[in-house]
């Protein structure tokens, strides 16, 4: 027996669909949007639709931003030597608000899983090894402590190792099997500052 009309289902639904929405969660945010002035729920669905249709990828980090670059890359007061590979843009915002690492990032949009089927062509390191041919002396992996991340991390090192740049890893204060950007900025500062080479 169904509860609620067609449109209220239809809304549900597709809030259901968003990562970490159950049921419940779906259905309080359906009945809050109902609740919301139309302006308001004009102004969310015309920033969801601008971002679809706008955000894309770095140049150069592969990031989202609306511009060509974003504007850690656009900056010319960041390190551009020293490259932090991280898994997702949310592990970036997690570093960044450490306010301590001065360089530039690589997002990699993913790690090397066999198991999920996902392999080093899956991921943006094609674009990493095309940044490398600048001058670059360090590329930092801040990939998960996990089996996807230490992969991915042990795979980094071997493509980058021969071409003579420095390889280092973050520290293991990162809990194993933790996600970065759940982490405190302390222990992520502390991950980085007590990262060994590859």
């Amino acid at each position: 027996m169904d509860f609620y009309s067609t449109q209220i289902r239809d809304l549900v639904e597709q809030l259901s669909h968003l990562p970490g929405i159950g049921a419940k969660s779906a259905q309080r945010l359906a009945f809050h949007i109902l609740n919301m002035p139309e302006e308001q729920v004009a102004g969310l669905s015309g920033a969801m639709l601008s971002a679809r249709k706008n955000v894309r990828y770095c140049r150069d980090c592969c990031t989202y931003t609306d511009g060509e670059l974003c504007p850690i890359c656009a900056n010319p007061k960041r390190n551009h030597r020293q490259i932090m590979v991280v898994e997702n843009s949310r592990d970036m915002a997690a570093y960044e608000k450490t306010g301590r690492y001065d360089g530039v990032y690589h997002v990699l949009h993913g790690a090397i899983s066999p198991m999920a089927g996902v392999g080093p062509q899956d991921i943006r390191l094609s674009e990493l090894m095309v940044r490398l041919q600048n001058d670059v002396d360090e590329v930092i992996v801040a990939t998960n402590k996990n089996l996807e991340g230490d992969t991915t991390a042990t795979y980094i090192s071997k493509l980058i190792k021969p071409l003579g740049i420095r390889v280092s890893r973050i520290a293991s204060g990162v809990p194993a099997g933790g996600d970065l950007e759940y982490i405190d900025e302390v222990t992520l500062y502390r991950a980085f500052e007590g990262r060994t080479d590859m």
